[in-house]
Protein backbone atom coordinates (compact mmCIF):
# COMPACT_ATOMS: atom_id res chain seq x y z
CA UNK A 1 0.00 0.00 0.00
CA UNK A 2 3.23 2.36 0.67
CA UNK A 3 4.50 2.05 -2.28
CA UNK A 4 1.24 2.80 -4.33
CA UNK A 5 0.55 5.55 -2.51
CA UNK A 6 3.97 6.59 -3.39
CA UNK A 7 3.36 5.83 -7.00
CA UNK A 8 -0.07 7.94 -6.97
CA UNK A 9 2.03 10.98 -5.42
CA UNK A 10 4.62 11.07 -8.09
CA UNK A 11 1.85 10.47 -10.65
CA UNK A 12 -0.17 13.96 -9.36
CA UNK A 13 3.64 15.98 -8.77
CA UNK A 14 4.62 15.36 -12.34
CA UNK A 15 0.92 16.57 -13.32
CA UNK A 16 1.74 19.84 -15.12
CA UNK A 17 -0.24 19.78 -18.39
CA UNK A 18 0.49 18.19 -21.54
CA UNK A 19 4.74 17.69 -22.35
CA UNK A 20 6.14 19.57 -25.35
CA UNK A 21 8.66 16.93 -26.97
CA UNK A 22 10.76 19.45 -29.08
CA UNK A 23 12.54 17.54 -31.61
CA UNK A 24 11.09 14.19 -32.18
CA UNK A 25 13.81 12.25 -33.42
CA UNK A 26 15.71 9.00 -32.25
CA UNK A 27 16.07 10.40 -28.57
CA UNK A 28 12.82 12.27 -28.75
CA UNK A 29 10.60 9.88 -30.08
CA UNK A 30 11.34 6.83 -28.42
CA UNK A 31 11.05 9.01 -24.68
CA UNK A 32 7.95 10.54 -25.85
CA UNK A 33 6.51 7.27 -27.14
CA UNK A 34 6.51 5.84 -23.84
CA UNK A 35 5.11 8.74 -21.79
CA UNK A 36 2.33 8.53 -24.40
CA UNK A 37 2.04 4.67 -24.37
CA UNK A 38 1.68 5.43 -20.28
CA UNK A 39 -1.19 7.83 -21.03
CA UNK A 40 0.54 10.90 -20.46
CA UNK A 41 -0.22 14.09 -22.39
CA UNK A 42 2.48 14.58 -24.94
CA UNK A 43 2.74 17.28 -28.00
CA UNK A 44 5.85 16.52 -30.25
CA UNK A 45 7.52 19.34 -32.23
CA UNK A 46 10.11 18.43 -35.53
CA UNK A 47 10.85 20.45 -38.59
CA UNK A 48 9.92 16.79 -40.63
CA UNK A 49 6.61 17.72 -42.18
CA UNK A 50 6.52 14.42 -43.49
CA UNK A 51 7.15 12.81 -39.91
CA UNK A 52 4.85 15.11 -37.88
CA UNK A 53 2.40 13.96 -40.65
CA UNK A 54 2.97 10.23 -39.76
CA UNK A 55 3.00 11.17 -36.06
CA UNK A 56 -0.83 12.47 -35.82
CA UNK A 57 -2.51 9.80 -38.38
CA UNK A 58 -4.38 7.78 -36.50
CA UNK A 59 -3.72 4.97 -39.48
CA UNK A 60 0.31 5.68 -39.43
CA UNK A 61 1.39 7.36 -35.88
CA UNK A 62 4.73 7.14 -34.01
CA UNK A 63 6.19 3.51 -34.16
CA UNK A 64 8.84 2.09 -31.92
CA UNK A 65 10.70 -0.81 -33.16
CA UNK A 66 13.46 -2.86 -32.09
CA UNK A 67 14.62 -5.60 -29.36
CA UNK A 68 13.88 -3.35 -26.53
CA UNK A 69 10.24 -2.27 -26.79
CA UNK A 70 7.78 -2.40 -30.38
CA UNK A 71 4.48 -0.51 -30.13
CA UNK A 72 2.99 2.63 -31.59
CA UNK A 73 1.11 5.39 -30.56
CA UNK A 74 -0.11 8.55 -32.08
CA UNK A 75 -0.24 12.15 -30.67
CA UNK A 76 -0.88 15.79 -31.35
CA UNK A 77 2.51 16.25 -33.66
CA UNK A 78 3.39 20.12 -35.13
CA UNK A 79 6.44 21.78 -37.12
CA UNK A 80 7.97 24.78 -34.90
CA UNK A 81 5.80 27.45 -37.12
CA UNK A 82 2.45 26.00 -36.03
CA UNK A 83 2.76 24.90 -32.71
CA UNK A 84 0.24 26.61 -30.26
CA UNK A 85 0.32 26.83 -26.89
CA UNK A 86 2.83 27.34 -23.14
CA UNK A 87 4.06 24.34 -21.59
CA UNK A 88 5.89 23.74 -18.15
CA UNK A 89 7.76 21.26 -19.16
CA UNK A 90 9.55 21.09 -22.42
CA UNK A 91 12.15 18.19 -23.65
CA UNK A 92 14.63 19.44 -25.99
CA UNK A 93 16.24 16.75 -28.09
CA UNK A 94 17.76 18.39 -30.88
CA UNK A 95 20.82 18.00 -32.50
CA UNK A 96 23.62 19.88 -30.50
CA UNK A 97 24.74 22.57 -33.15
CA UNK A 98 20.31 23.75 -33.42
CA UNK A 99 20.08 24.29 -29.33
CA UNK A 100 20.61 27.84 -29.62
CA UNK A 101 17.99 28.15 -32.82
CA UNK A 102 15.38 25.77 -31.13
CA UNK A 103 15.38 27.61 -27.86
CA UNK A 104 14.89 30.71 -29.23
CA UNK A 105 11.68 29.06 -31.28
CA UNK A 106 10.81 27.48 -28.08
CA UNK A 107 10.84 30.24 -25.69
CA UNK A 108 7.09 31.83 -26.23
CA UNK A 109 5.46 28.10 -25.31
CA UNK A 110 7.76 27.71 -22.31
CA UNK A 111 6.19 29.10 -18.94
CA UNK A 112 7.32 31.25 -16.94
CA UNK A 113 7.58 28.77 -14.03
CA UNK A 114 8.62 26.03 -16.41
CA UNK A 115 11.68 24.35 -17.62
CA UNK A 116 13.40 22.92 -20.21
CA UNK A 117 14.86 19.30 -20.07
CA UNK A 118 18.36 18.88 -22.26
CA UNK A 119 17.98 15.24 -23.85
CA UNK A 120 21.27 15.90 -25.55
CA UNK A 121 24.78 14.74 -26.19
CA UNK A 122 26.98 17.70 -25.20
CA UNK A 123 27.12 20.89 -22.91
CA UNK A 124 23.84 21.68 -24.11
CA UNK A 125 22.69 22.87 -20.64
CA UNK A 126 24.77 26.06 -20.97
CA UNK A 127 23.28 26.96 -23.93
CA UNK A 128 19.66 26.93 -22.64
CA UNK A 129 20.47 28.80 -19.74
CA UNK A 130 21.60 31.69 -22.26
CA UNK A 131 18.84 31.54 -24.20
CA UNK A 132 15.82 30.60 -21.36
CA UNK A 133 17.56 31.41 -17.96
CA UNK A 134 19.59 28.47 -15.52
CA UNK A 135 15.95 28.75 -13.29
CA UNK A 136 14.67 27.11 -16.39
CA UNK A 137 17.03 24.88 -17.35
CA UNK A 138 16.89 21.13 -16.23
CA UNK A 139 20.05 19.18 -17.03
CA UNK A 140 19.78 15.32 -17.79
CA UNK A 141 22.71 12.42 -19.34
CA UNK A 142 21.42 9.54 -21.65
CA UNK A 143 22.86 6.80 -23.29
CA UNK A 144 20.40 4.64 -24.81
CA UNK A 145 20.63 3.83 -28.28
CA UNK A 146 17.97 4.56 -30.92
CA UNK A 147 18.38 5.91 -34.45
CA UNK A 148 15.73 7.47 -36.85
CA UNK A 149 14.65 4.85 -39.37
CA UNK A 150 11.81 7.32 -41.24
CA UNK A 151 8.98 9.27 -41.14
CA UNK A 152 6.88 7.51 -38.22
CA UNK A 153 9.89 4.66 -37.30
CA UNK A 154 12.02 4.70 -34.80
CA UNK A 155 14.65 2.17 -33.56
CA UNK A 156 14.86 1.47 -29.81
CA UNK A 157 18.25 -0.92 -30.38
CA UNK A 158 19.19 -0.62 -26.59
CA UNK A 159 18.69 0.56 -22.91
CA UNK A 160 21.41 2.58 -21.69
CA UNK A 161 22.02 4.98 -18.75
CA UNK A 162 19.29 7.64 -18.32
CA UNK A 163 19.97 10.32 -15.46
CA UNK A 164 18.51 13.84 -14.22
CA UNK A 165 19.90 16.22 -12.59
CA UNK A 166 19.70 20.19 -11.33
CA UNK A 167 22.02 22.10 -12.45
CA UNK A 168 23.56 23.39 -8.98
CA UNK A 169 22.62 20.16 -7.48
CA UNK A 170 19.85 21.00 -5.75
CA UNK A 171 16.88 18.33 -5.00
CA UNK A 172 13.92 20.16 -5.70
CA UNK A 173 10.46 19.06 -6.16
CA UNK A 174 10.48 18.89 -9.87
CA UNK A 175 13.34 17.10 -10.11
CA UNK A 176 11.93 14.78 -8.31
CA UNK A 177 8.86 14.74 -9.96
CA UNK A 178 10.94 14.34 -13.52
CA UNK A 179 12.89 11.38 -12.27
CA UNK A 180 9.38 9.73 -10.51
CA UNK A 181 8.10 10.05 -14.18
CA UNK A 182 10.95 8.78 -16.49
CA UNK A 183 11.34 5.36 -14.03
CA UNK A 184 7.77 4.89 -14.35
CA UNK A 185 7.04 6.14 -18.04
CA UNK A 186 10.76 4.89 -19.75
CA UNK A 187 14.16 3.57 -17.96
CA UNK A 188 13.11 1.50 -14.66
CA UNK A 189 17.24 2.24 -13.49
CA UNK A 190 17.11 6.11 -14.29
CA UNK A 191 19.15 8.03 -11.90
CA UNK A 192 18.96 11.58 -10.03
CA UNK A 193 22.35 12.78 -9.49
CA UNK A 194 23.33 16.26 -8.22
CA UNK A 195 26.46 15.72 -10.04
CA UNK A 196 24.81 16.08 -13.56
CA UNK A 197 28.01 18.21 -15.16
CA UNK A 198 30.07 14.67 -13.94
CA UNK A 199 27.86 12.59 -16.24
CA UNK A 200 27.59 15.35 -19.01
CA UNK A 201 31.61 15.79 -19.62
CA UNK A 202 31.56 11.92 -19.39
CA UNK A 203 29.89 11.39 -22.24
CA UNK A 204 31.65 14.07 -23.89
CA UNK A 205 35.09 12.03 -23.68
CA UNK A 206 32.69 8.59 -25.20
CA UNK A 207 31.35 11.08 -27.65
CA UNK A 208 34.99 11.93 -29.02
CA UNK A 209 34.89 7.40 -29.29
CA UNK A 210 31.53 7.62 -31.20
CA UNK A 211 33.29 10.58 -33.23
CA UNK A 212 35.95 8.12 -34.35
CA UNK A 213 33.45 5.29 -34.69
CA UNK A 214 32.16 7.56 -37.41
CA UNK A 215 34.92 7.82 -39.71
CA UNK A 216 35.37 3.77 -40.14
CA UNK A 217 33.37 1.18 -41.36
CA UNK A 218 33.07 -0.93 -38.54
CA UNK A 219 30.70 -0.32 -36.12
CA UNK A 220 31.19 0.76 -32.70
CA UNK A 221 31.72 -2.53 -30.69
CA UNK A 222 34.26 -3.76 -33.74
CA UNK A 223 36.02 -0.68 -33.69
CA UNK A 224 37.07 -0.45 -29.57
CA UNK A 225 37.76 -3.90 -30.04
CA UNK A 226 40.83 -2.53 -32.18
CA UNK A 227 43.84 -2.99 -30.04
CA UNK A 228 45.91 -0.50 -32.43
CA UNK A 229 43.48 2.45 -31.55
CA UNK A 230 43.92 2.44 -27.60
CA UNK A 231 46.80 5.08 -27.92
CA UNK A 232 44.06 7.66 -29.92
CA UNK A 233 41.32 6.28 -27.68
CA UNK A 234 43.28 7.73 -24.72
CA UNK A 235 44.19 10.55 -26.20
CA UNK A 236 40.79 11.77 -26.91
CA UNK A 237 39.32 11.02 -23.94
CA UNK A 238 42.29 11.76 -21.76
CA UNK A 239 41.73 15.39 -23.58
CA UNK A 240 38.16 16.00 -22.52
CA UNK A 241 38.87 14.61 -18.77
CA UNK A 242 41.68 16.94 -18.48
CA UNK A 243 39.45 19.91 -19.42
CA UNK A 244 37.10 18.93 -17.24
CA UNK A 245 39.22 18.39 -14.29
CA UNK A 246 40.47 22.20 -14.83
CA UNK A 247 36.40 22.99 -14.93
CA UNK A 248 36.68 21.82 -11.73
CA UNK A 249 34.54 18.86 -12.62
CA UNK A 250 34.64 15.55 -10.97
CA UNK A 251 33.60 13.17 -14.03
CA UNK A 252 31.10 9.90 -13.40
CA UNK A 253 31.14 6.81 -14.97
CA UNK A 254 28.37 4.90 -16.57
CA UNK A 255 27.75 1.55 -19.22
CA UNK A 256 31.68 0.77 -19.15
CA UNK A 257 32.86 3.84 -19.21
CA UNK A 258 35.75 4.88 -16.79
CA UNK A 259 36.91 8.51 -16.52
CA UNK A 260 39.28 7.85 -13.86
CA UNK A 261 40.71 5.62 -16.53
CA UNK A 262 41.58 8.69 -18.90
CA UNK A 263 42.67 11.29 -16.34
CA UNK A 264 46.12 13.21 -16.42
CA UNK A 265 48.23 9.76 -14.62
CA UNK A 266 46.09 7.05 -15.19
CA UNK A 267 47.89 3.57 -16.50
CA UNK A 268 47.38 1.92 -20.04
CA UNK A 269 45.95 -1.07 -18.57
CA UNK A 270 42.98 1.12 -16.98
CA UNK A 271 42.25 2.44 -20.01
CA UNK A 272 42.05 -1.04 -21.34
CA UNK A 273 39.53 -2.31 -19.15
CA UNK A 274 37.46 0.39 -19.82
CA UNK A 275 37.53 0.28 -23.51
CA UNK A 276 36.97 -3.61 -22.90
CA UNK A 277 33.80 -2.14 -20.67
CA UNK A 278 32.41 -0.18 -23.44
CA UNK A 279 32.96 -3.13 -26.11
CA UNK A 280 31.08 -6.00 -24.11
CA UNK A 281 28.38 -2.81 -23.44
CA UNK A 282 28.04 -2.20 -27.01
CA UNK A 283 28.32 -5.49 -28.64
CA UNK A 284 25.06 -6.95 -28.11
CA UNK A 285 22.98 -3.92 -29.35
CA UNK A 286 20.82 -3.79 -32.21
CA UNK A 287 22.19 0.27 -32.91
CA UNK A 288 25.91 -1.25 -34.24
CA UNK A 289 27.00 2.47 -35.41
CA UNK A 290 26.83 5.73 -34.04
CA UNK A 291 24.46 8.59 -34.59
CA UNK A 292 27.39 10.68 -36.40
CA UNK A 293 28.40 7.67 -38.46
CA UNK A 294 24.67 7.66 -39.94
CA UNK A 295 24.79 11.74 -40.17
CA UNK A 296 27.74 10.99 -42.45
CA UNK A 297 26.87 7.93 -44.58
CA UNK A 298 23.12 7.49 -44.32
CA UNK A 299 21.65 11.00 -43.83
CA UNK A 300 24.88 12.63 -45.67
CA UNK A 301 24.03 15.71 -43.65
CA UNK A 302 26.70 17.53 -41.30
CA UNK A 303 26.98 16.90 -38.06
CA UNK A 304 27.19 18.92 -34.39
CA UNK A 305 30.97 18.65 -33.91
CA UNK A 306 31.82 21.66 -33.41
CA UNK A 307 29.30 22.16 -31.48
CA UNK A 308 29.05 18.80 -29.19
CA UNK A 309 32.60 17.08 -28.77
CA UNK A 310 34.46 21.16 -29.84
CA UNK A 311 32.98 22.28 -27.50
CA UNK A 312 35.83 21.23 -24.96
CA UNK A 313 38.18 22.70 -27.20
CA UNK A 314 37.44 26.54 -26.23
CA UNK A 315 36.66 25.79 -22.77
CA UNK A 316 40.25 23.98 -22.32
CA UNK A 317 41.99 27.53 -23.69
CA UNK A 318 40.59 29.17 -21.09
CA UNK A 319 42.91 26.98 -18.91
CA UNK A 320 46.15 26.81 -21.30
CA UNK A 321 45.06 23.39 -22.42
CA UNK A 322 44.96 21.66 -25.97
CA UNK A 323 42.70 19.18 -27.44
CA UNK A 324 45.07 18.63 -31.03
CA UNK A 325 43.55 15.21 -31.25
CA UNK A 326 39.92 16.23 -30.89
CA UNK A 327 40.93 19.11 -33.24
CA UNK A 328 41.74 16.64 -35.88
CA UNK A 329 39.37 13.89 -35.17
CA UNK A 330 36.93 17.00 -36.02
CA UNK A 331 38.92 18.22 -38.87
CA UNK A 332 38.38 14.57 -40.83
CA UNK A 333 34.47 14.78 -39.65
CA UNK A 334 34.64 18.25 -41.58
CA UNK A 335 36.11 16.40 -44.47
CA UNK A 336 33.89 13.66 -44.71
CA UNK A 337 31.03 16.31 -44.76
CA UNK A 338 32.15 17.07 -47.48
CA UNK A 339 33.24 14.80 -49.40
CA UNK A 340 36.72 15.03 -49.45
CA UNK A 341 37.38 11.77 -47.37
CA UNK A 342 35.77 8.13 -48.11
CA UNK A 343 34.82 6.10 -45.02
CA UNK A 344 36.80 3.64 -43.56
CA UNK A 345 38.76 2.06 -41.05
CA UNK A 346 41.80 3.37 -42.54
CA UNK A 347 41.02 6.75 -41.35
CA UNK A 348 41.68 5.62 -37.94
CA UNK A 349 45.05 4.10 -38.71
CA UNK A 350 45.44 7.61 -40.05
CA UNK A 351 44.27 9.25 -37.41
CA UNK A 352 46.47 7.08 -34.71
CA UNK A 353 49.31 7.67 -36.88
CA UNK A 354 49.10 11.24 -36.68
CA UNK A 355 48.58 11.53 -32.73
CA UNK A 356 50.90 14.79 -31.15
Amino acid sequence: MAKDAEKAHARHAVDHGPILVWGAGAIGGTVGAHLVRARHAVVFVDIAEDHVAAIRDPARGLAIEGPVAAFGVTAPAFTPATVQGVFRRVFLCVKTHDTEAACRQLLPHLAPDGYVLSLQNGLCERVIADVCGAERTMGAFVNFGADWLGPGRILYGNRGAVVVGELDGARTPRVEALHALLRETFEPDAVLTDNIWGYLWGKLAYSSLLYMQGLAEKGIADTLARPELLPLIRALCGEVMAVARAEGVRPLGFNGFDPAAFMPGATEDAARRSVAALEAFNRPNAKTHSGIWRDLWVRHRATPADAQIGAAIPIGRTHGLACPTLERLIAMIKQCERGERPMSDDNLTELARDLP
